[in-house]
């Protein structure tokens, strides 16, 4: 697995852990919510991620981008899929998220090529 990704998922588990064992019940609340709003429903999950993706473009959250890369990758999305998703979201955005693109592109490849997705 690539460095910054894998950092990036390492982190992410440790710090939600921390987070979620305080037993603050509306934060608790809060994360089941923001993970069941992108299981199947009226819309695929593909769709909600996508949507998930290009919000978090959008609002320059690399974090969040990292995170809706992996996932939208885990669920078979091509990076076809994926770069129309960029574009629509620098047509939302505007130029002003090109240093986040480069950075979703960026971390698109170390996904794509960590052990997790290598096959």
């Amino acid at each position: 697995m690539t460095d910054e990704f894998q950092k990036f998922k390492e982190f992410r588990q440790k710090m939600d852990q921390k987070i979620l064992n305080k037993g603050n019940r509306e934060i608790n609340r809060f994360y089941a919510l923001d993970k069941n709003a992108y299981n199947e429903g009226a819309l695929s999950a593909e769709t909600k991620e996508l949507l998930g993706l290009v919000g978090s473009l959008v609002l320059r959250c690399n974090d969040c981008i990292t995170y809706h890369l992996w996932r939208c990758i885990q669920i078979g999305l091509s990076d076809e899929q994926l770069f129309e998703a960029f574009h629509i979201s620098l047509v939302v955005g505007g130029s002003i998220i090109i240093p986040h693109l480069r950075k979703a592109v960026s971390m698109l490849e170390e996904i794509r090529s960590s052990h997790e997705f290598s096959g």
